[in-house]
């Protein structure tokens, strides 16, 4: 034994090292079933999956330039980022865009910008920007509802998101006079820290579901009576990251937290189906509509990414006839979402928003119906330019999901649906997660809105507006070739917006009917004080 010893101390870190690697050889020639490269060059095959698990940072931190990464790439993280922690969101020495590529925007601003009167809200607020419409109001519901921000959260569950990450959000949106969408996964506490909310209604009716699973109307009516926070209902019939598909939350994923919240048992996978068992049909989808605002007295919209449209204009037939249907419809773009999606679904199924909301706009414009419905836009809007274009082709308020998360400090690792998110916002581990300082994640949320918000005025009073609500087709150019083909979004898309009725901004602080627990003597900061550049 003393001998054996004796043997292995005089072996040096080398002869280990080599002993090791040959150990290696031998296991990936004799042993190896699975991996073709292992076995045909051993030791150094491993090298390649080595590099292949962290290709994707060095893509994003070495290789990729400032434009070239997808679904958003460095200069657009980083407006978000500054933007966030409230510093320097400004860039230098010009843009560095190929603004000769196709479908590459033009906002045309005014020869005399608007200039706002000396007793105007946005001089005691500059972050102020409300939604010019009243969900609710053409249908009478008895609680009418102005969301106080045009920039909002859009659907995401708690659940795909961790509770540090949706407890930011709310407190984000409550600072800033927003709201913030539950997503299907039901209302967690974590989305109750005093922000705005609209309660969505997926397929699988978590949360306000019977012990068989199908939706109960008086859970629901439940729900909103115990959470006077809530202020609308989205009813969802798909999502852009994978429309017509249903979900499955998986028995690992599912926390004792997580099952009391959206009703549904422990140690079993939980399916959503890609439909809902509640109504059939346009007609029935109405009436599902009429039922829930009768009930809990609140607007309640539709949810959906857009492919067909045969059944669109028979829906907005019927909403004209009978005078009923949604307050408010939300238009997801198919270029995918938080959702985690099979590529056949993210990548081909349903078309993107800007093609989506023609589509659907000029639909219910042909019915008369687009002054009477709150239009929501929810696809990568959340930059101040996108959001003109959005406004000018007819929205009225945009939602942003992945924008939210990286103001909460998501660096896009794309791992959303592996549970190993890194930053601890899309997954249930709670080493992960503890990294979130809810406080200041708030902070960022809040800063993050408000500057999109000030972006987004100035950009509007270079244009000769008081209000996004006023930009029309005509105030945004979309290049097909060169100039000579560039066309304004009306002639490209062949439909002008409705007219919102707007009476200026005064009009919107005052309005009854806003949410936000706007209080316009309680603004928490001044212009000078808040932005870092002045």
């Amino acid at each position: 034994m003393d001998a054996f010893l004796n043997f292995l101390s005089a072996i040096s870190w080398w002869q280990w090292l080599l002993i090791v690697i040959i150990l290696i050889a031998i296991r990936d020639i004799f042993f190896n079933k699975k991996h073709i490269i292992k076995h045909n060059f051993p030791v150094v095959g491993h090298f390649r999956y080595m590099l292949e698990s962290i290709g994707p940072e060095l893509r994003q931190y070495i290789v990729a330039n400032n434009r070239e990464e997808l679904p958003f790439n460095r200069i657009e993280r980083g407006w978000i980022y500054a933007s966030a922690k409230n510093a320097n969101n400004y860039e230098g020495f010009g843009t560095d865009q190929d603004i000769f590529q196709s479908n590459y925007i033009f906002i045309n601003n005014a020869m005399i910008p608007f200039r706002l009167p000396e007793k105007h809200p946005n001089h005691e607020d500059p972050y102020f920007l409300p939604c010019a419409k009243v969900m609710g109001l053409h249908h009478k519901r008895r609680k009418p509802y102005r969301p106080a921000s045009v920039i909002n959260v859009s659907a995401m569950s708690f659940g795909s998101l961790s509770a540090r990450a949706i407890s930011s959000l709310n407190e984000g949106v409550k600072k800033a006079y927003a709201y913030h969408n539950t997503g299907e996964g039901g209302l967690s506490p974590y989305h109750k820290r005093g922000g705005d909310i609209i309660f969505q209604v997926g397929t699988g009716y978590f949360g306000i579901r019977d012990e068989n699973g199908n939706f109960s109307l008086d859970h629901l009516v439940k729900l909103v009576e115990e959470n006077p926070c809530v202020r609308a209902i989205e009813i969802k019939l798909s999502q852009g990251a994978k429309p017509g598909k249903g979900g499955v939350l998986p028995a690992s994923k599912i926390t004792k937290e997580i099952a009391d919240i959206r009703k549904v048992p422990l140690n079993k996978d939980v399916v959503s189906p890609p439909y809902h068992t509640a109504f059939e049909g346009n007609q029935g989808l109405i009436d599902f509509i009429e039922k829930i605002a009768e009930r809990t007295g609140l607007p309640v919209g539709v949810k959906a990414a857009i492919g067909k449209l045969d059944d669109w204009q028979k829906f907005a037939s019927l909403m004209k006839s009978q005078n009923k249907g949604p307050d408010f419809i939300t238009i997801d773009g198919g270029e995918g979402g938080t959702g985690a999606a099979p590529p056949s679904f993210a990548d081909h199924v349903s078309v993107p928003w800007v093609y989506a909301f023609r589509n659907i706009y000029k639909i219910f414009k042909e019915q008369e119906l687009s002054d009477k419905i709150v239009f929501i836009g929810s696809g990568k809007l959340g930059f101040p330019s996108k959001a003109a274009m959005a406004f000018a082709m007819g929205a009225d308020c945009i939602n942003v999901a992945r924008e939210a998360m990286l103001s909460v400090g998501c660096i896009q690792a794309k791992s959303c649906h592996t549970n190993t998110c890194p930053t601890g916002i899309a997954t249930q581990s709670k080493w992960l997660q503890a990294g979130i300082d809810v406080k200041d994640k708030a902070e960022r949320v809040n800063y993050y809105f408000k500057n999109f918000r000030k972006e987004f005025i100035e950009v509007t009073h270079a244009s000769g507006y008081e209000h996004p609500c006023q930009f029309t087709m005509d105030d945004v150019d979309i290049n097909l070739s060169d100039q000579d083909f560039t066309k304004t979004l009306a002639a490209s898309y062949e439909y002008h917006k409705v007219k919102v009725p707007f009476e200026g901004v005064s009009s919107l602080q005052n309005c009854k009917y806003l949410g936000g627990n706007y209080n316009k003597q309680a603004s928490e900061s001044s212009f000078e004080k808040d932005d870092v550049r002045y």
